[in-house]
């Protein structure tokens, strides 16, 4: 876990209640990535990998707003069981429009919303239900929600987004079939992405991290 000294203490968002941390800046930044984290974590659970990330960009971890634990969060409450996870919609759907508001209320950069797990459910809910609020989206051993068909957007409007799916073979908790979903379903609603399978289980792994880094270079056009 990255030292937690390189962020700013926590702060809320204006109106919107979310709490998060942000990346110490040596220089303006030219784009944001907002990372979210799984069920039962919390904003520090992903500072491991805003290290790893490129300097030029301002990094904001968030905190999910429902308290499942001491100190532990959730985007939406969740049981895993038999026929698949279950969980309630009505708290997903109102995470996904929090975290629409708190991008919104940032000062303007090209941004990507990017998460573990729960958190990389999020962040594909935000980008094919408001793609013009981000550059693109990154889920990171998670799936998509199929209660969301009703509510993605056009294909017209995904001219300007990407997105990047990472899954591990070994993953017992989301198993692959949901990122092959994932893969799939985005091909059908015409959002170009990269989809890259690792001998992992449920968890973040060194090369994923680099196909990340890359990724996230190519669609900021940090390298320009």
């Amino acid at each position: 876990m990255k030292n937690l000294n390189s962020f700013t203490g926590a702060l809320r968002q204006q109106e919107t209640g979310i709490v998060f941390r942000s990346r110490d800046q040596s220089s303006p930044p030219r784009a944001r990535v907002l990372l979210l984290h799984g069920v039962g974590a919390n904003e520090e659970n992903l500072a491991s990998v805003a290290a790893t990330l490129p300097e030029a960009l301002e990094v904001l971890l968030l905190r999910g707003p429902i308290q499942v634990g001491p100190q532990g969060y959730a985007w939406y409450q969740v049981n895993f069981t038999s026929n698949g996870p279950a969980f309630s919609f009505e708290q997903a759907d109102n995470s996904r429009q929090l975290l629409c508001q708190f991008i919104q209320a940032l000062p303007p950069l090209p941004t990507v919303v990017a998460g573990f797990s729960q958190g990389g459910i999020m962040s594909s809910s935000v980008g094919v239900t408001e793609p013009e609020l981000v550059k693109g989206f990154a889920i990171l051993s998670g799936r998509m929600l199929r209660e969301l068909a009703p509510h993605i957007a056009p294909r017209e409007r995904f001219k300007d987004i990407s997105a990047f799916i990472a899954h591990g073979r070994r993953d017992g908790v989301l198993p692959i079939d949901w990122a092959k979903e994932a893969d799939a379903w985005l091909d059908s609603i015409g959002v170009p992405h990269q989809t890259h399978y690792y001998d992992m289980a449920h968890e973040i792994a060194p090369a994923e991290l680099d196909d990340f880094s890359q990724w996230l270079s190519n669609t900021l056009q940090l390298s320009n």
